[in-house]
């Protein structure tokens, strides 16, 4: 009996997906728990592991092809199974789904039985081309002819490095009043981005922490560290601690009710390429600083690889968008939908500040952070007491250093 895979749900939020690569062909024999293809969702690439054993018989979904959330994307079936190509074409058409597919007919006497032929994925303009599927895409994304891009992989293969390198020279040559196309994570974002402009109401918080003592903590650690300590690993840390103590900035809308979180999951974002995602780090309430420095590396390598899973994208309470490296002094983030709140930090910045009584000043090292909140989960004085508390942490470090809390 055949066996459909369909594109599953992979987030709370994702609606559809993009086949970016099959790891399989028709025929390959494959068991469950295999991955078989990886999805371009609206928060990252995943894969796709098989929820059955079987062989495959068929794949109906081109890479690029753009599918609803429980598409069937391929079929499976036992080795010498014959699937009938009205069966699959009624999938195709998105048709019936659970019932089994009825048994072949024979042909009437004196006439040969032909096979049905395989749908043949549709040939787009990129597809001679000696190119991981990852390259094609990227290469549409961003507008360049694939067939003029020079390969550096083995046997000439194009990359995605190469198809970069190709967009350079264009995009450093845009002219006023030319147009560039959105890519595909371009245009997910900007739905994304609407959605909570337009159905979120925010309210946003800003303060400044002296991280004079984070600083120098931080450049101590890392002397001797096997594993790199980052601002954001504190910044991370001290967001975790404040929310153990102001819970509701935990909360979850759901129709009438706030849901607060079982754990405290917190995102970060991060540029991956031309993307930016926001993998979640998980439990970090009961990590230290060091831990959940090599959790964000863990992640960071993953992100780099397109290798995250679900479980990297779902279930934070709060995400830090960290711009401080890029120069930014500060900025107002906006919140992720599903979140009460994140959190938008600045750089450290030298700054005279007034030390004691007489007129005398002391330069300081000081960071903007800037609290964006949803107002139906919380009010802008339980927010403040909580952004407050997180200052105060990053202000004195020491307790977040070193154990749990």
């Amino acid at each position: 009996m055949p066996k459909e895979i369909r594109l599953p749900q992979l987030g709370q939020t994702m609606e559809e997906g993009t086949i970016v690569e099959y790891r399989v062909k028709v025929d390959d024999r494959i068991d469950k728990g295999d991955v078989i293809f990886e999805v371009e969702t609206d928060k990252a690439t995943l894969e796709v592991e098989s929820p059955a054993a079987g062989f495959v018989k068929h794949i109906l979904a081109d890479i690029g092809a753009t599918l609803p959330v429980d598409a069937v994307v391929m079929v499976l079936g036992d080795r010498d199974e014959k699937v009938p190509q009205d069966f699959i074409d009624s999938l195709a058409a998105g048709g019936p789904p659970e019932a089994a597919a009825p048994p072949a007919q024979p042909a009437p006497a004196g006439k040969q039985s032909q096979p049905a032929a395989a749908p043949q994925p549709a040939q787009s303009p990129t597809a001679g081309a000696i190119a991981s599927p990852r390259a094609k895409k990227l290469a549409a994304d961003l507008g360049v002819d694939i067939s003029a891009v020079t390969g550096t992989g083995p046997g000439g293969r194009i990359t995605e490095d190469d198809v970069r390198a190709a967009a350079e020279p264009a995009a450093a040559g845009v002219k006023p009043g030319s147009t560039i196309p959105l890519s595909r994570m371009q245009k997910v974002t900007g739905e994304k981005m609407l959605r909570s402009k337009r159905e979120i109401p925010c309210f946003y918080l800003n303060v400044r922490a002296d991280v004079t003592d984070l600083v120098e903590i931080r450049n101590k650690l890392n002397e001797n560290a096997k594993v790199r300590v980052s601002y954001n690993d504190f910044i991370v840390k001290a967001v975790a601690a404040a929310m153990e103590k102001f819970p509701t900035m935990t909360g979850r809308l759901e129709g009438d009710s706030i849901r607060l979180a079982g754990e405290i999951n917190v995102g970060l974002a991060m540029a991956v390429g031309d993307d930016l995602v926001a993998p979640i780090l998980k439990q970090v309430g009961k990590k230290t600083v060091a831990e959940i420095a090599a959790d964000r590396g863990a992640l960071a390598e993953r992100a780099r690889g397109r290798k995250l899973g679900p479980g990297d994208i779902e279930g934070g309470c709060i995400t830090v968008s960290n711009l401080g490296g890029l120069g930014i002094d500060a900025f107002t983030p906006i919140v992720v939908p599903g979140q009460c709140s994140i959190l938008g930090v600045g750089r450290i910045i030298d700054t005279c500040v007034p030390d004691g009584e007489g007129g005398a000043f002391t330069v300081r090292k000081l960071m903007n952070l800037t609290l964006s909140v949803d107002h139906r989960i919380t009010n802008g004085a339980y927010a403040a007491q909580f952004l407050d508390h997180v200052r105060q942490l990053l202000e004195d470090v020491r307790e977040l250093v070193g154990g749990r809390r």
